[in-house]
């Protein structure tokens, strides 16, 4: 991981102890010698969050979910960028990711959406992070860990109202929690769900769901901080935004279907230089299996990305790409490390010349719901499997800040 600003270094023959920034590089010098790269636009970030907020009613939290590396955008970049924005809290899925958090120097409150076990209870502790309690036993490892520490833990119950995928039922919410706020150095501070068709057309089970949840907040009132809603949700039912709004990729700009646009822009572009241009007979094949052959004489672009990098294979001869600031097909299958594209309608491209894979080159643009349809999947799927070979650039209207 690279910062390229605000540090200082002694200038040549400007005498000892002199210090001046260095000039933080662009986008065009930071990429002239890498085959493929993420940039991550931190200005639209900000905007993003600003836009979300102001569509939200004043006191209700927005809580920023950063799993699975921000949703492939880069953690790294993206927490510290959101919190300086003034971002209310975190979360994440796993123990470790919320501990990387803290060593990133986040220091707001970071919630553990999802399973921890009663040893991992010491380490949230000691990082003053949230877990989401399911059993006594890990109350009663995270009571320990708390005395021993003189510390208070805070914690969160999860309803499962309906999507059956974790959580306790509301019953046994209530049992659990009366039993750990006997217990020592524990706080029963949240209490949470999560709808199942927040993002479909009928979207009505959220009715169903809410309506438990509602009982579950009747019956445990002292429980400060409820928190029901993912970004369809808390963009389509203002009556479940509660104390604060768990926002995903909404904050990078894509939305989830059938969910109103708050005033949101993509964050993310992928890109990449062209490493090679062929000429391919008329007849011939290209990529493993040869399940592209051309129809004409033909031109064909190496780009420099596979499904090593999360580009899926499922995109073989059906995604494009931007050359020229024109739309062209991929062609034959997609490799561990590159794939081809039919550039033979474009004149003049060559070797190091920009492709854009997600993102805008010219007037055209190309979206991870447009890389989603292709693969038969999601835009969430799209963009959480870019790789970590993938270097993520984060600049503010093109001035690098950060590489990771």
């Amino acid at each position: 991981m690279t910062e390229l600003t605000g540090s200082a270094h002694a200038s040549p023959g400007t005498g000892a102890g002199t210090t001046s920034k260095p000039t933080p590089p662009t986008l065009r010098s930071a990429t002239r010698a890498l085959n493929a790269w993420i940039e991550i636009d931190l200005a639209a970030l900000e905007a993003n969050l600003a836009a979300l907020r102001s569509h939200l009613e004043p006191g209700v939290e927005i809580i920023a979910v950063v799993k699975a590396n921000a949703y492939g955008a880069g953690v790294a970049g993206v927490a510290p960028a959101l919190e300086a924005a003034g971002v209310d809290r975190f979360a994440v899925v796993w123990v470790p990711e919320a501990v990387g958090l803290r060593q990133l120097g986040i220091t707001k409150p970071v919630i553990v959406l999802g399973h921890a076990f009663p040893d991992e209870a010491s380490l949230a502790v000691e990082h003053d992070i949230t877990l989401t309690v399911h059993t006594l036993d890990l109350g009663k490892a995270l009571s320990a860990a708390a005395a021993e520490r003189g510390k208070v833990a805070n914690v969160h119950l999860h309803i499962d109202s309906g999507l059956h995928r974790d959580g306790v039922t509301l019953d046994e919410a209530v049992s659990l929690a009366e039993e750990l706020r006997r217990l020592p150095g524990i706080r029963v501070e949240g209490l949470s769900t999560h709808m199942a068709n927040a993002d479909e057309p009928d979207d009505s089970f959220s009715d169903v769901q809410g309506a438990l949840f509602a009982k579950a907040v009747e019956r445990l009132p002292w429980i400060p901080y409820r928190h029901t809603a993912n970004s369809a949700t808390a963009l389509r039912r203002k009556e479940l935004r509660y104390n604060g709004v768990r926002i995903g990729l909404a904050m990078h700009g894509v939305l989830p279907p059938n969910t109103p646009d708050p005033g949101v822009r993509p964050i993310l572009s992928l890109k990449a230089r062209v490493a090679r241009v062929a000429e391919v007979p008329a007849g011939e094949g290209v990529s493993y299996g040869l399940t592209w052959r051309a129809t004409r004489p033909s031109r064909v672009a190496l780009v420099p990305v596979g499904y090593a990098d999360g580009w899926s294979r499922h995109l073989s001869n059906a995604g494009q790409v931007l050359i020229g600031g024109r739309r062209c097909p991929m062609v034959g299958r997609v490799c561990m490390d590159q794939f081809l594209a039919d550039v033979t309608d474009i004149p003049g491209v060559r070797e190091g010349d920009e492709i854009v894979l997600i993102g805008q080159q010219g007037n055209e643009r190309l979206t991870a719901d447009d890389v989603a349809s292709w693969a038969g999947t999601i835009s969430w799927d799209v963009l959480a499997s870019l790789q970590a070979r993938l270097p993520r650039i984060f600049h503010r209207n093109g001035v690098v800040e950060l590489i990771a």
